[in-house]
Formats: C-alpha cells, sequence, structure tokens
C-alpha cells in the first residue's frame, strides 16, 4: 500500500504540472516504486507468503477509510492522509509542487522508519538478499529526500544542525 500510494501521487504530475524537475523526478520515484513492488511480491511468493494487496484492491476498502473504528489510523509510516491526497488532487502549479514535494518527502521517511523498524527486529536483516533490498532502499529514498529539499529550497537535514 505504501508503494502504491507513491505511484498514484507521481501518476497526478503529468495534468498537475509544467515543472520538468518535478516531471523528472516522479518518473524517477514511480520507477523505482514500481521495481520494488516487484520484487517484494517476487520474495514473499518464492518463500510462500501471502502477497498482500493495496487497499484500491481490497473490496470495500479505499483511501477514505483511512481509519479503524476505534479511530486509529491504518496508515502505514509517513502515507499521506485522505485529506492530503484530496489537497494534492486538488492543486496545479506551484501549489501542487510544493505539496507534492512535501508529501514525497512525508512518504519517505516513512519508508526510513519501517527500515529502521526492520533493523530494529532481531534476525530481521540476516536474509542476504532482503538486506541488500533494504539498505538500497534506504540510501535511495534519503537521496531522493535530499533532491526534493533543494527543489523546495531547504537544507538537508544533515546541514541544519
Amino acid at each position: 500500500m505504501h508503494h502504491a500510494q507513491a505511484i498514484e501521487m507521481t501518476d497526478l504530475i503529468e495534468s498537475h504540472t509544467e515543472n520538468k524537475d518535478i516531471r523528472l523526478l516522479g518518473a524517477r520515484i514511480s520507477h523505482s516504486q514500481s521495481d520494488e513492488i516487484k520484487f517484494m511480491k517476487r520474495w514473499l511468493t518464492t518463500r510462500g507468503e501471502e502477497v498482500s494487496l493495496s487497499m484500491a484492491d481490497m473490496p470495500g476498502m479505499s483511501m477514505d477509510m483511512s481509519k479503524e473504528a476505534s479511530g486509529h489510523s491504518m496508515l502505514m509510516p509517513g502515507m499521506l492522509t485522505p485529506k492530503q491526497m484530496d489537497a494534492l488532487k486538488r492543486a496545479n502549479g506551484k501549489d501542487f509542487d510544493h505539496l507534492f514535494l512535501t508529501g514525497m518527502i512525508q512518504h519517505h521517511g516513512g519508508a526510513l522508519v519501517m527500515v529502521k523498524d526492520l533493523f530494529d527486529t532481531a534476525g530481521a536483516g540476516q536474509d542476504a538478499e532482503l538486506f541488500n533490498f533494504v539498505t538500497d532502499v534506504d540510501s535511495g529514498q534519503r537521496a531522493e529526500i535530499r533532491i526534493m529539499q533543494n527543489l523546495l529550497g531547504e537544507k538537508p537535514l544533515e546541514e541544519k544542525r
């Protein structure tokens, strides 16, 4: 679901902005997220594990149903809320660019949280193929966050200290 939302966000680029840098970045993100989805599905299938569906593929589920009856969010770390996604869908031009970049930084930050959680789980990083994949995800997300911070005119986190 996390990757599917990033692709949904990048799919908006063509009709919402003319910014060439955003378009190039969006193509990169969409491609890498699609490749990562393929890897994860293959990795799970090879191990006889269930491949979960995105919310859009689940009967009766949609991004609008992001809260359980208890009121707790079902969203994975970093995922945009339905309200944030609606704002992104309604925005155009510079407003879209800003919402896209800040939203994708939030989204990528969530991926970094999930990577950290995985490595903080005893034995979780022992599979060499998974270790390499997760390490690549971590470095790729960090690089894209720096690119997005530059596009926003922000200083990278390392320089803010």
